[in-house]
C-alpha cells in the first residue's frame, strides 16, 4: 500500500470537501444553512471519494478499497481536528464534541468508507478476476 499516496489524496479530498462545505453557505436554498452545508457536502464526498480511489488505484495499486476508505477518512478527520474546528467550528459556537459526535459526521464516514469499498469492487477487483 502506498501511504503517502492515499494521504495526499485525502488531503485533496478535505480540502475540495471543505471548500464546498463553507461555499454552500453562500448559496440560499434551505433556511436552515447548517442542514444544506452538510447536505451538499454528503453529495459532493460520492464524487470526491470516487475520484479519488481512481487517483489511487491508477498505478494498480491492489488494497482493498475499506482500508483506502479508512486512511482517506482518517487523513479527514485528522485535518479537521487541526483546522476545520479550531478555525470554523469553534467561532461559530461550536465544539470538538458536538462536531465529532454529530450523525452526519459518522454517516459521512461510512459514505468514505463504502464509496471507495464500490469502487475496488467494480473496478479494481474486476480487472484482478478477469486475469
Amino acid at each position: 500500500m502506498k501511504t503517502v499516496r492515499a494521504i495526499g489524496i485525502g488531503v485533496l479530498i478535505w480540502i475540495l470537501g471543505v471548500s464546498t462545505y463553507v461555499l454552500s453557505f453562500y448559496l440560499p436554498i434551505m433556511d436552515d444553512r447548517d442542514q444544506q452545508a452538510n447536505a451538499v457536502l454528503f453529495a459532493v464526498v460520492i464524487p470526491l471519494v470516487w475520484t479519488g480511489a481512481g487517483l489511487y488505484y491508477k498505478n494498480g495499486h491492489a488494497v482493498h478499497g475499506w482500508q483506502l476508505g479508512q486512511i482517506l477518512f482518517l487523513t479527514s478527520v485528522t485535518l479537521d481536528a487541526l483546522i476545520t474546528v479550531p478555525f470554523l467550528i469553534i467561532p461559530n459556537g461550536g465544539s470538538y464534541y458536538a462536531f465529532f459526535t454529530d450523525l452526519g459526521f459518522w454517516l459521512i464516514a461510512l459514505e468514505f468508507m463504502v464509496v471507495a469499498a464500490l469502487y475496488w469492487y467494480i473496478k479494481v477487483s474486476m480487472k484482478f478476476n478477469k486475469q
